[in-house]
């Protein structure tokens, strides 16, 4: 008892170290990203944050595993370096005694990340993509970005605003390039706002401004100055609805509707909680460390395994998908491998014990 909530205490302090750290990185990655999109104007700023959770859920899988797996190896490593396991394979614990507390700790992280990689994930996944497809289909002057020259979607005209403030997007020292009937036309304006029509039609109106317009290389230029300038903006057409991705797609279609690429993707899928679980049980082995001799070996080796272990099931996936090889021997095939590994360096580290116990 003693034994199994020392560990657990450990493992649930190191898996919550490595968690956040891993989360750390992955949201500071996403958000340098996200960022220079709405600095763009591809996206918008009040999307960034909701693009930035639901790429949360998405890699929420792949960190959980990642930091199950580190949380065992640098546990066990650590009581390997401390000498803690000579007393307690000294006591009469056995290697393969850590298994049940290992997959004790484990059992919750897996169903976690089977919850969401089969359901969460692709419901972000889909949420993501239609967000996006509604930022696309933005009129021109929302998508406007102040202190960014930025093109219609006809490429008729050219925008530059200095700020943008308010709900009805007020615009403040406006700049407009447009060409009209072969003519280029330069407006400038103090201030600037969005009015609807009667009948839907949405226009920029142009206040305090004037209008320089003549033929490019010509020197003969016509300088109008108003009071009020209305130009009708362009509303992107609804676009259709874009054929939903494989990781958008929900778990009980991909079983509906077999097709080779749904089978890769539910391959993947299932295959993030099998080897989360295989890595858990892998790491015990894994984390033998002679107190006297280098401590970086087992470490590099670990990740060694890891990296081949989620290329294999990439190669896998990508497999499946172009029918090279069938989805049951794609889906057991690497988990198979990684089994018999996995059994190979227990009976390996069991024999050398038993050597060891001998040689005493």
């Amino acid at each position: 008892m003693i034994f199994r909530n020392a560990l657990l205490r450990e493992l649930a302090a190191a898996a919550a170290a490595t968690f956040i750290v891993l989360l750390g990185i992955v949201i500071t990655m996403q958000l340098v990203r996200l960022l220079g999109q709405a600095a763009g104007g591809a996206i918008t700023s009040t999307g960034v944050v909701a693009l930035l959770g639901f790429s949360m859920l998405g890699y929420l899988p792949v960190l959980l595993s990642l930091t199950l797996f580190i949380a065992v190896l640098m546990t066990l490593t650590r009581s390997y370096r401390d000498s803690e396991m000579v007393v307690w394979f000294s006591c009469g614990v056995s290697l393969t005694q850590w298994i049940r507390p290992v997959l004790l700790f484990a059992t919750p992280l897996v169903l976690t990340i089977a919850l969401l990689s089969l359901a969460l994930s692709p419901w972000s996944i889909s949420n993501s993509e239609e967000l996006r497809r509604k930022m696309d289909s933005r009129h021109d002057v929302t998508a406007v970005t102040p202190g960014v020259f930025r093109e219609s979607r006809q490429a008729e005209r050219v925008y530059f605003v200095e700020e943008v403030a308010g709900v009805d997007n007020l615009v403040a020292n406006v700049f407009v390039s447009a060409t009209q009937h072969g003519r280029q036309g330069v407006m400038v304006a103090a201030r600037g706002f969005q009015e609807v029509a009667a009948n839907g039609d949405r226009f920029l109106v142009l206040v305090n401004g004037r209008r320089y317009e003549g033929e490019p290389g010509s020197a003969e230029y016509k300088v109008y100055e108003f009071g009020r300038y209305a130009m009708r903006i362009e509303t992107a057409e609804t676009q259709a609805p874009a054929a939903p991705t494989t990781k958008s797609i929900s778990t009980p279609e991909l079983l509906r509707n077999a097709t080779p690429p749904n089978l890769a993707e539910l391959s993947w899928r299932l295959g993030l909680p099998a080897s989360a679980l295989i890595l858990a049980l892998l790491a015990i082995p894994l984390s033998f460390v002679n107190p006297r001799a280098g401590r970086s070996m087992n470490l590099i080796l670990a990740l060694l395994i890891f990296m081949t272990y989620s290329n294999l099931l990439s190669i896998t996936q990508a497999s499946i998908s172009q029918s090279r090889i069938p989805p049951a021997a794609g889906l057991l095939g690497v988990h198979a491998v990684m089994l018999l590994i996995l059994l190979a360096l227990f009976y390996r580290r069991l024999m050398v014990f038993s050597l060891f116990r001998i040689l005493r």
